[in-house]
């Protein structure tokens, strides 16, 4: 892979793990973007809502099932322009079967086309669902990688399985 962007949503505070609440002081989509920079020393981008998810988890569930309803484009704290890249790996939590809504309004602010997407997926145990087409959706004329998915629990754990697909 050439040099290439790592642009990732995570969230920390309140997260469900392995049928237990727990505080998160790292998000695992940071725990995951840090594995693949150090593998890679390729550029980070965190994608960010500009107002923050609430820290406790059922709000923030919440939140984020009444963006997807609404099939909402909240705005974003910060912007990085892909164009300078080739390849972009796309880390992201499957929240109620797809990506975040703050990750589709990164994804549609900006031209993909002839770019490579290599999605990266924390879960609960669902995988990727359809992820992969949801990114092809969303970035037209971009290529979508085959992708890897972690369990969030797993995640801290993952450093050498991220190392390994990065290669």
């Amino acid at each position: 892979m050439s040099k290439s962007l790592i642009a990732y949503f995570s969230r920390a505070g309140q997260n469900y793990v392995s049928g237990d609440i727990v505080e998160l002081p790292r998000g695992n989509g940071a725990v995951l973007a840090d594995f693949a920079a150090a593998a890679t020393g390729d550029d980070l981008f965190e994608i960010r809502r500009e107002a923050p998810y609430a820290s406790d988890y059922r709000e923030c569930v919440a939140e984020s099932r009444d963006e997807l309803a609404a099939n909402a484009r909240p705005k974003l704290a910060a912007d990085c322009d892909p164009a300078p890249y080739d390849d972009v790996v796309l880390i992201y939590p499957n929240w109620c079967g797809t990506m975040p809504m703050p990750v589709y309004t990164w994804l549609e602010a900006h031209n993909f086309a002839g770019k490579t997407i290599h999605p990266l997926c924390t879960h609960k145990g669902s995988g990727l669902v359809s992820t992969g087409r949801d990114i092809a959706t969303a970035c037209p004329g971009a290529t979508v990688a085959p992708g890897l998915s972690v369990k969030g629990s797993e995640a801290a754990r993952s450093e050498s399985v991220v190392r390994n697909w990065l290669r």
